[in-house]
């Protein structure tokens, strides 16, 4: 008995040029599927602090308003609460945070990536421990500490705990793991020393992987509500979102438009920074995820 044999014929150029279109059309209607609901609430926000407070919920949504009622809106905000100094609380805050982090960090994780002494293992390990304890966790014995310090409501008591970042230690560590031994090697013939060599010879290198960590840290600490919560009572030292809160539910009330416009104010550096960082940003996730 004779067996016919199917001969299975390579794919055509066209079929295969298919194929991408399609796979291609399917993986970025999945990313603009995404994108569209992450913006979804930004473009609510915007929409919101242009319209008069009766056409913010009505039934049909316009993204233009009949009636323009920007300008009422942010003056509303701006004059009811103190925005600009919830603004310059931010940044006060973030980056006191993010200088000390970066001293701090910096040195920490060049010694566990290119010095060689006992321990090193444990103590890199008990680094990734750290990631896993989230920041409630020591909340009420650093409120204690503070109280009896008596530094409660001041600027110091919001930015102490977080002036050491495991995550800092742990992201820059994968990207100085890659620096080339040879470079370092050569500068310590030369007289240089360590702590030389990681500020003026490593750290220039690095500035992709400082810029990831900066919006990381600037954003997480801009948008935290928590700490500063438990930690200050006082309007004139509140951040944005605390400061938001405060004006919420006390005087802007059931402005909806007004509580837009003082979102879109708060939220408007952090969309500012990003864009001016966004290479350097997308570089540093990319290197240091590859190592």
């Amino acid at each position: 008995m004779r067996t016919s044999a199917t001969i299975t014929r390579p794919p055509t150029p066209v079929a295969i040029r298919m194929r991408r279109l399609v796979s291609l059309a399917l993986v970025h209607a999945v990313l603009i599927g995404g994108a569209v609901f992450m913006l979804l609430p930004f473009v609510f926000m915007l929409t919101s602090a242009i319209k008069p407070p009766g056409e913010i919920f009505e039934a049909t949504f316009r993204l233009w308003p009949r009636q323009f009622y920007g300008w009422q809106n942010f003056e509303s905000a701006l004059s009811t609460a103190p925005l600009l100094r919830f603004l310059l609380n931010g940044l006060i805050v973030c980056g006191g945070i993010l200088v000390v982090q970066l001293l701090v960090a910096i040195p920490c994780a060049y010694a566990l990536a290119k010095l060689k002494f006992p321990g090193r293992p444990i103590l890199f390990s008990l680094v990734l421990l750290g990631l896993c304890i989230p920041v409630q966790a020591p909340s009420l014995p650093l409120y204690i500490a503070f109280a009896e310090l008596g530094i409660l409501n001041t600027y110091l008591s919001m930015m102490m705990p977080f002036f050491l970042s495991v995550f800092a230690i742990f992201l820059f560590r994968q990207f100085f793991k890659s620096y080339p031994d040879e470079i370092i090697q050569a500068a310590r013939l030369d007289g240089v020393g360590e702590f030389e060599i990681v500020w003026r010879i490593v750290v220039p290198s690095a500035w992709p992987a400082i810029a990831a960590f900066s919006i990381f840290s600037v954003v997480a600490h801009w948008n935290d509500l928590y700490w500063p919560l438990i930690v200050v009572s006082d309007t004139k030292l509140a951040t944005p979102p605390l400061g938001m809160m405060y004006f919420a539910d006390s005087e802007l009330g059931s402005n909806y438009g007004a509580l837009a416009a003082g979102a879109t104010i708060i939220t408007a550096p952090l969309v500012i920074a990003f864009l001016i960082a966004r290479r350097h940003f997308i570089a540093g996730i990319t290197m240091t995820g590859i190592k």
